[in-house]
Formats: C-alpha cells, sequence, structure tokens
C-alpha cells in the first residue's frame, strides 16, 4: 500500500504495528564513526539484479520493523500498577517526579508536565505575553502542532524559509521577516535535528525578540553538549505515542527561570496561586488560566520510557550515521545534514532528499511506492503549512478581524508575503522520510534500506516503462 498517502501519525501508526515484539542491539560497526565520517561501500547483492518487487520481484525485505513504542511489562509495570491501584491519579507525587527527572536528564533547572507539546507551546507562548497583534517567526517544515499554539494566543505566524540541507529555520532569513509587531522566534528541532541556535539567539538578542524552542521530535539531542530545548527562553517537548519518549500523550515545558515556570504552573492549573504567582489567603484564582495537568499513571508510564531513552538515542545515531554512510553515494539522494556544532541528534525521522533526474526523471511518488513494495516504509512527510485553509479560517474569525487591520487579514496577500520556496522545493518534490523506529534494528536492517534504494535506482528505467 502506497505509504506516502498517508498522514504523518497513520504512517507512523501502520509502521510501528507491524513491528518485532522486541528491538535488536545494532551490530559492532567497523569503519565508521558517530558522525559517518567514513562511507562504506554498497555491498554487491544479488537481490539487486531481481525485477522490482512493484514489478512483481521479490522484496529486498519481508521481516517486520521494530515496535513502537516499547513495552517490558517485567521492568515497566510495577510503579504504573502502584499508580492504578492507589486511586490517585490526577496530578501528585509522580508527576513531580517525572518533572524532576525529565529536567535533570536535560540539565535544566525546572520542568513543568502538561497534556500534549501543543499546550506546551500555547503555556509557554501565554506567560511570555505573547498575545493579539504580535507577530511570532516560524518555520514552514513543521507540524501543525507548532503554528496552532501561535493561533491560540491571537498571533500572527510569519514563516521563515528553510536551509534544505539541514530541513531547518534558515538564520540567513529571519530578519527579513522582523517587523515591529514581532514579539518572537520558535526554532523548531524538526525530524530530531537541531536548530542553529547560536545564530538564532544572536538574531533575537539584538532584535529583543523572546525565543520558544520547539523541541517535540528532539528528545536528547544536543548543541555543543547541551540539550536542545534549554537554549532559549524556554523549551517544549511532547511525549505523543510516536515521539522518541512516548506516554501516548503528553507534553513538557523547560526552563531556567522561576518566576516564568510558576506562571506556568499556575496557568496549568486554571490560574490558581502557585509559587510567585500568590496573593492573600483566599484570594483564589489570580490569572487567566486552563487546566492542562498529567495524570500520575501518564507519569508512571513515562518514567518507565525515560529509563531507555539514552540508549536508544544512541543507538539511532549509531544507525543513522551508518545509513547516511551507505546512501550518500547513491545518485539522486541526498541525506540530511548536521550542523557542525552538532554533537547529538534524535533522529525522530530519519530524511533525505530524493532528486528525480538521478532516477531517470522517476517521480517521488513512484519511488515512494518502489520503495514500500520492497519492505522500506517510507513517507514524503510534510505538506506546505504556510498557505493552507486553517489560516485563512483564523484571519476571517472574529478576534481576529478586531486585532488586525484588513490588509494583514487577505488571504492571498498573506500567502505572497509567506512564500518559502525551498520550503515547496521540499514539501512537494525532495523530502523522503523514515521513522524512528526502523533506526532501532541492526546494522542488517540498514543495509536493506540502501540496498532497496539502490536497487530502485539501478531499474528506475523499468519502472517508468510500466507508467
Amino acid at each position: 500500500m502506497p505509504t506516502n498517502k498517508f498522514s504523518r501519525r497513520e504512517f507512523i501508526r501502520r509502521n510501528s504495528l507491524t513491528g518485532l515484539g522486541a528491538v535488536l542491539a545494532p551490530a559492532v560497526l567497523t569503519g565508521t564513526s558517530a558522525s559517518g565520517s567514513s562511507s562504506p561501500a554498497l555491498p554487491t547483492s544479488s537481490s539487486l539484479a531481481e525485477p522490482l518487487a512493484l514489478l512483481g520481484g521479490k522484496p529486498i525485505r519481508s521481516k517486520q520493523w521494530p515496535v513502537w513504542p516499547i513495552w517490558k511489562p517485567e521492568q515497566d509495570e510495577k510503579q504504573l500498577l502502584e499508580v492504578i491501584r492507589s486511586g490517585i491519579w490526577s496530578r501528585a507525587t509522580v508527576v513531580s517526579e517525572f518533572e524532576a527527572q525529565w529536567a535533570a536528564t536535560l540539565g535544566v533547572k525546572r520542568s513543568l508536565a502538561v497534556v500534549n507539546g501543543t499546550n506546551a507551546l500555547i503555556a509557554a507562548l501565554a506567560q511570555l505575553d505573547v498575545r493579539g497583534g504580535d507577530e511570532v517567526l516560524v518555520p514552514p517544515y513543521t507540524f501543525i502542532g507548532t503554528v496552532a499554539p501561535v493561533l491560540a494566543t491571537g498571533a500572527m505566524p510569519v514563516f521563515v524559509d528553510v536551509d534544505p540541507e539541514t530541513f531547518q529555520m534558515n538564520p540567513a532569513n529571519i530578519e527579513a521577516k522582523i517587523t515591529s509587531r514581532t514579539k518572537a522566534i520558535i526554532p523548531v528541532h524538526i525530524l530530531g535535528l537541531p536548530a542553529n541556535m547560536p545564530q538564532i539567539l544572536a538574531i533575537a538578542k539584538k532584535h529583543n525578540l523572546v525565543v520558544i524552542e520547539d523541541a517535540c521530535q528532539a528528545h536528547l539531542a544536543e548543541i555543543d553538549h547541551q540539550k536542545v530545548g534549554t537554549f532559549g527562553d524556554a523549551g517544549c517537548f511532547s511525549f505523543q505515542n510516536s515521539k522518541n519518549l512516548a506516554i501516548g500523550e503528553g507534553g513538557a515545558v523547560v526552563s531556567n527561570d522561576d518566576a516564568f515556570m510558576d506562571r506556568c504552573f499556575s496557568y496549568h492549573n486554571y490560574g490558581n496561586p502557585y509559587g510567585m504567582v500568590s496573593g492573600v489567603i483566599g484570594a483564589g484564582t489570580l490569572i487567566q488560566g486552563t487546566k492542562m495537568r498529567l495524570t500520575e499513571y501518564q507519569a508512571a508510564i513515562g518514567l518507565a520510557q525515560l529509563k531507555r531513552l539514552d540508549a536508544e538515542t544512541t543507538t539511532r545515531n549509531t544507525n543513522a550515521a551508518y545509513l547516511k554512510a551507505k546512501i550518500r553515494s547513491i545518485p539522486g539522494i541526498v541525506p540530511y545534514k548536521l550542523y557542525d556544532n552538532v554533537t547529538r541528534a534524535a533522529f525522530h525521522l530519519f530524511p533525505f532528499r530524493y532528486q528525480k533526474e538521478a532516477f531517470k526523471g522517476l517521480p517521488r511518488e513512484m519511488f515512494l511506492k518502489a520503495l514500500a513494495a520492497e519492505g522500506i516504509p517510507c513517507s514524503k512527510g510534510y505538506a506546505t503549512l504556510n498557505n493552507m485553509p486553517y489560516l485563512d479560517d483564523a484571519f476571517r474569525s472574529k478576534n481576529y478581524q478586531k486585532m488586525y487591520p484588513k490588509a494583514m487579514l487577505n488571504f492571498k496577500g498573506y500567502v505572497e508575503r509567506n512564500h518559502c520556496p525551498q520550503n515547496d522545493r521540499l514539501c512537494n518534490e525532495e523530502a523522503v522520510w523514515f521513522t524512528q523506529n526502523m533506526l532501532l534494528g541492526t546494522q542488517a536492517d540498514m543495509d536493506e534500506i540502501a540496498n532497496a534504494i539502490e536497487k530502485i535506482y539501478t531499474q528506475a528505467d523499468k519502472l517508468l516503462s510500466q507508467k
């Protein structure tokens, strides 16, 4: 079935449901550094001479992929069962324990657990005083969960085009987008690959802008050995089922700013007093808030998953570097690039760019179908967020009509001002993804991915003749 027609979450769900019952450690690598500095030659395989599976041949791979999320009853269920049997299910000590461990893991002072990553961003924006009339700079190559929180605050998203080599917001494009209304930048460490935080922070400081890191896909990724999510005024994470730390649903706001974190805590609990958000006894609710509290049993699942996260992240990095070295010599396949200061990536997704000219003009859609037929689940990734109808819907709302001049709300004009050609190319022509659970397999699994791509490359003309 052509996986490129699925949504991102459906793609991940279907891929993980066909997986193995246990994750296999990768074989010891030889001749390949963690950065993928060496480039092993593609192995000679009789399977490459087989007809393409899409044309009736034998697939490269018939085995299942590692399941996600991973659950090991013998070591994961003790605390969860204790929570369930206690009857204390709403936020209490287990949530606080998870917050403390997540903060310690990141090397940050405070963490607040909330219902999901989207609401983590909403809380951070609200407590950094982003409101109606403000503009927030965002990348177009991201999930809707980055932009929806901006609209939820009444602010205006302004899209900054990407660096196609890294898939990240391009700092060189930021200053041209800054106006008198600009209040914040949300760099997104998309796919689990770190954005260029030093340059983004320098621009933010120059223009007195707030920086909120969307690290929802980037658990334990690092720049110069510092965890992403800890560079800006706030960092936001997601623990949704597909994420590298999976709870089902969940999220967190992190920061070293006590006053900000106290406001976030109050906000996530209806605006009731907490820490520095305090008043006289009996004063009641003090600030505008909502209810975003995590449950105790979610936190117990998170604590179980957290025990494996570091080792799993190492496995993903090792396999990603090996796979990158294997496929980068194939013409028309351009793997992701990490910035020089990245000391660790998270690899929520493994991305590369597909350039059809090297495959005799084979369209990306046909390449994806052929790859899936070889037993390699894949996706074309995101659609263009900067021209979708949800934006026009927001602009037509009563609140936006009152907060912004008419010229800013003209959708055609907005789309023209927010055109991002590099992002268009990624979304519409080039991007291809593999999910993070595939990187929890073996070195032999990575060989099969590379062999499948090589097989399609060598037989692209046969696919074209069947069109």
